[in-house]
């Protein structure tokens, strides 16, 4: 599903920020530092042709910023998630009155189901679902059905078992052209049978969630094995700064709604 995206969505992080959900024991995030970032990742996305529409922070939320776990948007559809950890409940409020300027009909997954939007990696050939310990069976078995309704092939995994992985994403990116780029440690896995993988060296794992955007690959800046291994792959990486993001367990993909 390697699409030509013309618009984006992002959210600010705000003064809450430094609140939010972490597993990382990089300290807390410079709040300055983190609208820079936020900014440069809103001009690269901008300089690739996609119109940009920026909310401001919502302080009630400190995880609003990621913006990614909120929807799913396909070329076709998109759905509203219900985000696995209960303080991030009442963001997806203000990412749909956005996403309904842009689509007609949204759809929802409901109770009991949860299903955060960074379990959901879109490919070429359909949509890799990850239950874990924010996506659950139910949410999971709900995204299918409406990606079923789309006409987009789902198949469903389960990554709990992978230790220090929060979600799919956080381990692969489908970088376009049959290419999966995947952290050292889950390299092989059954489900990533059929696509060619870039493999991350395991002390630059973090640099496994990267977006293709429009003919470039937008990646985390400071990982210089695997940039110099999309430059040789052809993938035009753009490298960005992306430090008070990691603090926060948060990557690229998780900063913007793509379509």
């Amino acid at each position: 599903m390697t699409s030509t995206f013309t618009r984006a969505l992002l959210r600010k992080p705000g003064h809450s920020y430094v609140q939010g959900i972490t597993t990382s024991h990089e300290g807390a995030p410079n709040l300055a530092k983190a609208l820079e970032q936020h900014a440069a990742y809103a001009a690269a996305l901008q300089s690739l042709g996609l119109a940009i529409e920026v909310l401001e922070a919502d302080e009630a939320y400190p995880d609003g910023t990621f913006v990614e776990d909120t929807a799913i948007v396909t070329p076709k559809d998109g759905v509203i998630t219900r985000p696995g950890a209960a303080s991030r409940a009442g963001e997806t409020a203000a990412i749909e009155a956005a996403l309904s300027r842009s689509f007609a009909h949204l759809r929802h997954i409901t109770q009991p189901g949860t299903v955060d939007g960074g379990d959901i990696c879109e490919t070429d050939d359909g949509v890799l679902i990850g239950v874990s310990h924010r996506t659950n069976e139910e949410g999971a078995r709900q995204l299918g059905l409406h990606l079923g309704d789309m006409g987009l092939k789902a198949i469903i995994v389960d990554i709990r078992p992978i230790d220090g992985l929060l979600h799919l994403k956080t381990g692969i990116s489908y970088i376009g052209e049959g290419r999966m780029a995947v952290a050292e440690d889950m390299a092989g896995l059954p489900f990533l049978k059929g696509y060619q993988p870039v493999v991350v060296p395991r002390e630059e794992a973090y640099a496994s969630n990267c977006i293709a955007v429009n003919g470039r690959v937008i990646v985390a800046a400071g990982y210089p094995r695997f940039i110099e291994t999309l430059d040789r792959l052809g993938a035009k990486p753009l490298a960005l700064e992306m430090s008070e993001f990691r603090k926060m367990d948060g990557g690229l993909s998780c900063l913007s709604l793509r379509f």
